[in-house]
């Protein structure tokens, strides 16, 4: 468990050190996908107003949505927009951006009234920065402009995906 609360650690100081070794350390994806059910449970406790069923959705929907992004991530930084030394897989980008969420276990703390959104916004820039970071290290970027790209792209498809989905079932309902 110490070792668990350690990477978390390193992942909310951003420490590029944590991504590269999360990146080759594959049995870290339980770690990662344990970060990302915190953060979205600490996002549920922030608001209080989900309920426990939705806290539970809203983690299920977290990991879907990581998964996801993961992949287009994997898919847009490997095929469109790799430098001569990009190597990597889909389970190396799960791990990274999963730590990656880990500035959002803050979020615990917009229960605490008046501050709710100033605590999402700065811990929404803060796993922002914290993704370009795990982007950088997993696919090997030198160019940190490169992971921004790949990080925009990735989150443009991703809400056009997400539009998709809810306009569908939007419509079935």
């Amino acid at each position: 468990m110490r070792h668990f609360a350690n990477r978390v650690i390193r992942a909310v100081k951003l420490d590029p050190t944590l991504y590269e070794e999360v990146e080759h350390d594959k049995t870290a994806m339980g770690q990662a996908i344990g970060v990302i059910v915190l953060s979205s449970l600490a996002a549920g406790i922030g608001t209080l107003e989900m309920g426990l069923k939705g806290m539970w959705i809203n983690a299920i929907g977290a990991i879907i949505a990581w998964y996801i992004w993961a992949y287009l991530t994997y898919f847009i930084g490997t095929r469109f927009i790799a430098e001569p030394q990009t190597e990597a897989d889909h389970g190396q980008l799960l791990r990274t951006l999963g730590f990656a969420s880990a500035p959002g276990l803050l979020r615990v703390l917009g229960i605490v009234p008046g501050i709710r959104e100033f605590v999402f916004s700065l811990t929404s820039i803060w796993m922002l920065v914290a993704m370009v970071i795990a982007v950088r290290q997993a696919l090997d970027y030198t160019s940190t402009l490169r992971a921004v790209g790949v990080c925009f792209l990735g989150w443009i498809v991703q809400a056009i995906i997400l539009l998709g989905i809810y306009v569908f079932i939007r419509g079935a309902a």
